[in-house]
C-alpha cells in the first residue's frame, strides 16, 4: 500500500475526517516528544492511532530544551544509576540507528577545581557514565572520556579564565533540534499510518459510567467541534496534565509540578573553544553548549505557577545566568551579546522535595481510570521509553493480543541512507549548483528527504535564497514546512521548524514578511490574513523582548501575555 510522508493541509483534513469516522484502538492527547512517539509506538503495533495536539507540535516544553540527549552526568551524583544507564542506552539508538541525520554527538569539558581527590572523583562518574552507554551489547556511539591537564584544556579554551580550574576531564554526549524532531516524529507517525493533527484541542472526555470512551474535540482551524471515540486514550500532555486529569473528574495519584528553565543563545565567535562546557552551580549545573554558529548558555531551575503556554524568562533569569558563565570567561558576556532567550517547563512528578532541582526525573505510567492511561515525568532522552511504557498500559487494556513494542527498530523518516548521502554530499552540491554547506545544512535536518528540498529549488531557483536575517535558512525549507511538516501558522515556521526566533538578532523581525509570503502561497492565505501572521508574530517577539526586561515572574507572564496568539482566522 502507498503511504506518504507529508503531513500538509490536506492530510490534516484527511485525518480529522478519519478520527471522526470511526473508534479508534488508541488516541493520544499531546503532540509533545512523548505523544508523538507514542503515536508511533501504537500504530507500529498495529493499532489503530490518533493523535491530537492543541497548539504545534513541540510548541511546550519539547522544543524549549538545552537541545542535549544525554545521560545525566548530575543523576550519577544522585546515584539514580537505573536512569543514567536508560538515558544512555536511548541515546546510543538514536544517534546510530532511529536519526542519526537529527542527533549528533558533542563533545564536552568538566572542569576541576581541586587537583587530586576531585580528579579521581569525576573521572569515577566519567568512567561508570562510559560503561553505563555499552550496556545492552551495543557500542555508545560516541568516545569514552579522557583526562586534560591545565596546558590541554586552556589550548582548546582560550577563552576561560586561567584561575577558573586546574585542569578537567572531557566526554560525549549527543544534540538535536529537539523540535525538528518531534515533527519528524509526528510525520513518521503519519507515514505508518496514525491519524494526526494538530490545532485541535480536546475540551472534554466522553464517558460511560466511570469509563473513557474517547474525547470532546475543538479544530482551532475551522472552528468545527466534533467527538473522538477510542477504547483506549492516553494523557501525554507534560506540564499541562493535572488540567488535562480535571477534565475527567479524576484528581489523580500523583501531580506534575512546572520548573522553569531559560537558555540564552549567543554568536559562536563570543566564546573561543573547541568544546562544550558544563560547570556546577550552587543549584545545579550550568551548560555552555555548541548549536551550529551560536552557543546556548543555560539553564534556570525555578518553580513556575503562572501561564504554561508561554513562560517568560525576567531579566533576573538572564542576568543569573550571564553572572554565573561569566565567572569562568576571561572576556565576560554582556546583555548586548545575546541573541536569543527561551524559556520551557520541565514537567517534574512532585512531591519528593520542595526543590525543582531535586524532584524526580523518573517517569510515571498510571491507568487512573478506566479507558485513560497517564504518562507523566521523565527526560526528553527516554521518550521512546516512556511512549512504550504507555502503550504497554494501554494495550493490557485492550481485548486481544497485541505485538510487543517495535520502536528501537524503527528509524525516523530521513533516517534510512543518511550516511551515504553525507558520504554524496560533495558531488549532491554539484549537480544541483549549490554549495556544499548548503547541503551539509539540509542534510542534517532532512536526512534523505533532502532530495524533496532540492527539487522544490530545480522548479523554482528562488527558493535556494536564504531568509533575511537568517541566512542559514532557505526559503525552500518554509515552503515545505507548510506542505510536507504540518506548519499551519508562520509561528510555527519561525519558532519552531526553523530556530530563526532565537537565533537570529532581530529575532525574525525581517524574515517574517518573507516567510508569510512563502506561507500564503502554499496555504493559500489572502492579503489580510498574511498581514495579520506578520502583526501576530511582531507582537510575540516585542512582547518576548519586553518581559525579558522584568524582574520578576509575574510583571514578565504579564507583559508576554500581551502578545495574542493566532488561534482561529476565518
Amino acid at each position: 500500500m502507498a503511504r506518504s510522508n507529508k503531513l500538509g493541509p490536506d492530510e490534516r483534513a484527511a485525518a480529522i475526517q478519519r478520527l471522526k469516522d470511526k473508534e479508534l484502538d488508541i488516541l493520544v492527547v499531546g503532540g509533545g516528544i512523548v505523544g508523538t512517539g507514542a503515536a508511533l509506538d501504537s500504530v507500529t503495533r498495529g493499532l489503530s492511532t490518533g493523535l491530537l495536539e492543541a497548539r504545534d507540535w513541540a510548541s511546550g516544553t519539547s522544543s524549549r530544551s538545552s537541545k542535549l540527549v544525554h545521560g545525566g552526568i548530575r543523576y550519577l551524583e544522585q546515584l539514580d544509576f537505573r536512569l543514567v544507564r536508560e538515558a544512555l542506552i536511548e541515546r546510543g539508538l538514536l544517534l546510530q540507528r532511529l536519526a542519526p541525520h537529527l542527533v549528533k554527538p558533542v563533545r564536552f569539558l568538566y572542569p576541576l577545581q581541586t587537583r587530586v581527590i576531585e580528579r579521581f572523583y569525576v573521572g569515577s562518574g566519567m568512567m561508570l557514565y562510559d560503561i553505563f552507554s555499552w550496556t545492552g551489547g551495543r557500542p555508545p556511539g560516541v568516545p569514552h572520556h579522557r583526562h586534560l591537564s591545565k596546558r590541554q584544556v586552556q589550548r582548546a579554551i582560550p577563552s576561560l579564565a586561567p584561575d577558573a580550574l586546574v585542569g578537567g576531564l572531557t566526554y560525549y554526549d549527543a544534540q538535536v533540534d529537539d523540535a525538528r524532531y518531534v515533527a519528524v516524529l509526528a510525520r513518521t507517525a503519519s507515514f505508518y499510518g496514525a491519524h494526526i493533527a494538530s490545532r485541535v484541542k480536546v475540551e472534554g472526555f466522553l464517558k460511560v459510567g466511570e469509563r473513557v470512551g474517547g474525547v470532546r474535540a475543538h479544530d482551532l482551524q475551522t472552528g468545527e467541534h466534533f467527538e473522538v471515540r477510542a477504547k483506549q486514550v492516553v494523557n501525554a500532555t507534560g506540564v499541562w496534565t493535572d488540567d488535562t486529569q480535571r477534565m475527567v473528574g479524576e484528581r489523580g495519584t500523583f501531580h506534575v509540578r512546572a520548573s522553569k528553565g531559560i537558555h540564552l543563545v549567543v554568536p559562536r565567535d563570543r566564546i573561543h573553544s573547541a568544546m562544550g562546557m558544563i560547570f556546577r552551580t550552587e543549584k545545579s549545573v550550568l551548560f555552555i553548549i555548541p548549536w551550529g554558529r551560536h552557543w546556548l548558555i543555560g539553564t534556570t531551575d525555578t518553580d513556575w505557577h503562572l501561564d504554561k503556554a508561554h513562560p517568560a524568562a525576567t531579566a533576573a533569569d538572564i542576568d543569573y545566568l550571564l553572572e554565573h558563565v561569566n565567572r569562568v570567561l576571561q572576556v565576560p558576556l554582556t546583555r548586548e551579546d545575546v541573541e536569543g532567550v527561551y524559556a520551557g517547563l520541565r514537567p517534574l512528578l512532585a512531591g519528593e522535595s520542595d526543590q525543582t532541582s531535586k524532584l524526580s526525573r523518573e517517569h510515571i505510567v498510571a491507568h487512573t481510570v478506566p479507558g485513560l492511561v497517564v504518562v507523566a515525568g521523565g527526560k526528553w532522552t527516554t521518550y521512546r521509553v516512556m511512549a512504550k511504557d504507555a502503550i504497554d498500559a494501554a494495550a493490557d487494556a485492550l481485548d486481544g493480543r497485541v505485538p510487543a513494542s517495535t520502536t528501537e527498530d524503527i528509524p525516523l523518516l530521513g533516517a534510512e541512507g543518511y550516511q551515504a548521502a553525507w558520504n554524496k554530499r560533495g558531488k549532491i552540491a554539484r549537480a544541483f549548483g549549490v554549495h556544499k554547506v548548503r547541503i551539509e545544512h539540509l542534510l542534517n535536518r532532512y536526512g534523505t528527504l533532502t532530495d524533496d528540498l532540492l527539487d522544490l529549488i530545480r522548479n523554482d531557483p528562488k527558493l535556494g535564497e536564504p531568509l533575511p536575517g537568517a541566512d542559514d535558512y532557505l526559503a525552500a525549507e518554509v515552503v515545505y514546512a507548510c506542505t510536507h511538516e504540518g506548519a499551519l501558522h508562520l509561528d510555527d515556521v519561525l519558532a519552531r521548524r526553523t530556530r530563526i526566533s532565537i537565533e537570529a538578532w532581530d529575532r525574525g523581525v525581517s524574515a517574517a514578511p518573507v516567510a508569510a509570503k512563502l506561507m500564503a502561497k502554499s496555504l493559500g492565505w489572502d492579503a489580510e490574513r498574511e498581514q495579520l501572521e506578520v502583526e501576530r508574530y511582531l507582537q510575540r517577539v516585542a512582547a518576548e523582548r519586553e518581559s525579558q526586561l522584568q524582574p520578576d515572574d509575574e510583571s514578565a507572564d504579564r507583559v508576554r501575555l500581551e502578545a495574542p496568539d493566532i488561534v482561529k482566522v476565518d
